[in-house]
């Protein structure tokens, strides 16, 4: 993404961002500032780096039981 690209994406939100200060409450006020930024944060993120996946716990390695050392048995101490 390019400066151009990112203050374009920043300059769609402005409307939306500037309607907060007609707000009385602070609360409301955050409260929106936040869902604002989100949108704005996640819209930034998929055109750096592409579409978000519908689910984010889905599993998506193809990890071979035992290849990781965390998943091996203890090493037996004893002489047996």
């Amino acid at each position: 993404m390019t400066k151009e690209q990112l203050v374009e994406a920043v300059s769609a939100h402005y409307d939306e961002l500037n309607a907060l200060n007609k707000t009385d409450s602070f609360y409301d006020y955050e409260n929106d500032f936040i869902k604002i930024w989100g949108k704005m944060g996640r819209e930034i993120f998929e055109k750096n780096l592409g579409e978000l996946p519908g689910e984010r716990r889905k599993k998506n390695s193809n990890r071979v039981w035992g290849s990781n050392n965390s998943q091996k048995p203890p090493v037996q101490q004893g002489g047996k």
